[in-house]
């Protein structure tokens, strides 16, 4: 049996312990740890990489909504909250579940259920993540789970970066070079200093001068390819 490390984020006690009591019915479910702040649980997160996080919503100074936005990958997410208004954004951001405290046990078996079968189709996370992968991004009052596949370019803003994916374009707290690392360089490729494409998206490719690329995406925007990079991309991309 596959055991599921799952790290509890709640700033009471009480539910903390509500939610370890559930999940002794679970023995395949290992607590990783448990923090009652998002910075404690940030730290937490990036020590222990669980497969599962079992997020408080309402906490002070910083919401889970906050608290997804600075990871940088974002493991399952199960909500847990007293309120229940904001299970219409949970599940828009592609929660697996949202439990609505006090839990119920047959209710939390059935979350548990979700969390097994959308581990059992996926592997450990990898150094560069897979395509089918969602990043959390909360832009404004907005808040995104974005499958990576959808997002066809992205552009630096210094220490932030403009994702654009299907008619929306969000912000992300990440530089262009962070992301880089993380992205896979079969699929996402560097046209310059300021911009990232995804190579699924390119309609067409022509010359421009100085022997710079023109690549124009499947929606119409153009991309002009650095000197340097036009070159890595030809070499990468010929027989």
């Amino acid at each position: 049996m596959r055991t599921i490390k799952a790290i509890i984020i709640d700033d009471e006690r009480l539910a903390r312990e509500e939610v370890k009591r559930a999940l002794k019915n679970h023995p395949e479910f290992v607590i990783a740890g448990e923090a009652g702040t998002a910075d404690a649980a940030l730290a937490l997160i990036a020590k222990e990489a669980p497969d599962v996080i079992f997020l408080d919503i309402h906490m002070p100074e910083k919401s889970g909504f906050d608290l997804l936005e600075e990871l940088t990958t974002v493991p399952e997410v199960v909500f847990t909250t007293a309120y229940d208004q904001y299970a219409v954004k949970a599940f828009e951001l592609n929660a697996l579940d949202y439990l609505v405290k006090p839990l119920r046990a047959e209710r939390f078996a059935k979350a548990i259920e979700k969390v097994k079968q959308e581990l059992s189709t996926t592997k450990k996370e990898p150094e560069v993540l897979p395509m089918h992968r969602k990043i959390f991004v909360k832009d404004g009052e907005q808040c995104h789970f974005i499958p990576l596949s959808e997002i066809r370019y992205i552009e630096s803003l210094d220490n932030y970066a403009r994702l654009y994916f299907g008619e929306h374009k969000a912000m992300i707290k990440r530089s262009l070079n962070l992301l880089e690392e993380k992205l896979d360089p079969a699929v996402f490729f560097r046209a310059n200093r300021s911009q990232i494409i995804n190579t699924q998206y390119i309609e067409e490719i022509y010359p421009h001068f100085n022997n710079r690329l023109h690549i124009v995406l499947t929606t119409g925007e153009k991309i002009e390819v650095s000197s340097r990079q036009s070159i890595k991309f030809k070499n990468l991309n010929s027989l």
